[in-house]
């Protein structure tokens, strides 16, 4: 059970309409967003930033910034996360190969050398201490433009508060999330953790 219940989807009408966007890119409204509205300043401003992240302005894809919510919510280690991302990411077109493979991104073939220093920079910015240095700078410059960097930089920063939100919370994932996690993850040892519902 996680450590708040998720409010029902019609507690805030405002939130509602805003969370229409998650129809897109989950299926569904999260779990984490239905805590969030026992404050709803903070479901609403919450999910304005996440649209806002999530623009595609550049050349970095939906399906790239989902991989790299993806390495960031693996480095942290929370499954709730790892399992929206690569669902996302799925539903945004990610290459099958990618999808299969998304723990081998520094060797397998699917990935170029520009998606290796934007799923490296992830990793990196995802750490504690934090790990970027001049050599992911230098990488990240070679086929990445400023304003790309920041997009980045902007689904790290988001994924670090929904990793500390979520595992903090034990937020209860939902099936489809389970769906795609078990998919893509199972092989390497997914599961849902503290996010069955059980705990807490």
């Amino acid at each position: 059970m996680a450590l708040v219940k998720p409010l029902d989807p019609n507690h805030d009408k405002e939130t509602k309409q805003l969370a229409e966007f998650f129809n897109e890119t989950l299926g569904f409204c999260p779990n984490s967003v239905l805590t969030m509205q026992h404050r709803p300043a903070i479901s609403k401003a919450f999910i304005n930033l996440n649209k806002a992240v999530m623009a595609n302005e550049g050349r970095v894809t939906s399906a790239l910034k989902r991989m790299i919510a993806w390495v960031s919510s693996n480095a942290t280690g929370c499954r709730y996360c790892q399992a929206h991302a690569i669902r996302a990411a799925e539903r945004y077109g990610a290459e099958q190969e990618q999808l299969d493979n998304i723990w081998e991104y520094r060797s397998h073939p699917a990935f170029s050398d520009a998606e290796r220093a934007a799923l490296d920079f992830s990793l990196a910015a995802s750490q504690v201490p934090n790990t970027v240095n001049a050599d992911i700078k230098k990488r990240l410059y070679e086929h990445w433009n400023e304003g790309e960097i920041v997009e980045m930089l902007g689904v790290i920063s988001l994924f670090g508060y929904l990793n500390r939100w979520n595992d903090s919370m034990g937020t209860s994932i939902e099936d489809g999330a389970v769906e795609s996690a078990e998919t893509y993850l199972g092989n390497i040892g997914w599961e849902k953790g503290k996010h069955d519902g059980s705990q807490y």
